[in-house]
């Protein structure tokens, strides 16, 4: 048996025992159906809204300069706010006074716009990189 088909296989089985770990959770947890509903919930919220974004922002993008940057400043961007997005549309108080004790609004403002940041410095990093170089008198 090759080296690839060995690691295959050990993939396939860890990934079937972090399934069956998943399914005993579930089951031995005391509010199941909670759990199964959070679960549709994300895979809704991944498969109907996060995945057609994505697809949309790369069909936008083809042909442009720096796209691949683009599109990972859009996942990271998007990931960021579907993290946080429980935590400000949640109704009410929360049971426990410690789970939102910071303003998570301001929060996600400031980590958007550092990531906005940082892309935009990786940008002009790489166009003063592919600029070209000016030969000097001294040069010759």
């Amino acid at each position: 048996m090759s080296t690839t088909n060995v690691l295959r296989y050990g993939a396939g089985a860890l990934g079937l025992g972090l399934i069956g770990l998943g399914a005993w959770l579930v089951a031995v947890e005391p509010d199941p159906a909670g759990v199964l509903a959070w679960l549709v919930g994300a895979l809704v919220l991944h498969d109907g809204i996060l995945a057609p974004l994505v697809l949309a922002a790369g069909l936008l993008l083809v042909g442009r300069p720096q796209r691949g940057l683009l599109r990972g400043t859009l996942v990271v961007a998007g990931s960021v706010v579907l993290v946080t997005l429980p935590l400000l549309v949640r109704p009410g108080e929360p049971p426990n006074p410690s789970a939102l004790p910071l303003p998570y609004a301001r929060n996600l403002a400031i980590v958007l716009g550092a990531v906005a940041v940082a892309a935009g410095a990786l940008h002009l990093v790489r166009r003063w990189r592919a600029r070209p170089q000016r030969r000097t008198a001294e040069d010759d």
